[in-house]
């Protein structure tokens, strides 16, 4: 293996932003990126960190990460979401993408979780056929709904 997997740590959110943005990018949403690399590091390295963070790393540089945090099911009890698994374009296919799944996948079952939860957007195909081989579970029979902040407090302010 060319890279390494290791925890994310304070002085690598410039990269992790930059493949926040990567994806954004990828997944059509160009602009969508609201967050800043000071807001990854304030809510992911303070006191009470609000995720964690897996990173991939070669020759001293971020090639991917994966970040998730832990969450409650009604139905499951303790779950983890997976809220990105990211691999920079030009380091697809070597096996970091994998690792980084992996690794999640190992903390939850580690650490008893009994769910690990994820989108990923009906035209990747690839990812789709992935995560299937791996054993989860595509359901596409749900919707993901958000409510946006501006939305919100529209809501909050006619109710």
């Amino acid at each position: 293996m060319s890279f390494t997997i290791r925890k994310g740590e304070a002085k690598d959110v410039t990269a992790v932003f930059e493949l926040i943005t990567e994806l954004a990018v990828f997944e059509k949403e160009p602009k969508a990126v609201e967050i800043t690399a000071e807001d990854l590091l304030k809510d992911g390295f303070s006191e009470n960190p609000k995720f964690q963070l897996f990173v991939a790393e070669q020759d001293a540089k971020i090639i991917g990460i994966a970040l998730f945090y832990e969450r409650y099911s009604t139905w499951k009890g303790k779950t983890i979401h997976l809220e990105d698994l990211i691999v920079t374009k030009s380091k697809q296919k070597i096996g970091a993408g994998k690792a980084l799944y992996t690794a999640v996948l190992k903390y939850a079952h580690d650490n008893n979780f009994n769910r690990v939860d994820w989108e990923v957007i009906d035209w990747n195909t690839n990812a789709i056929d992935f995560y299937t081989s791996t054993g989860a579970t595509y359901m596409n029979d749900w919707s993901v709904v958000k409510m946006s902040k501006e939305n919100l407090a529209k809501f909050i302010q006619n109710n």
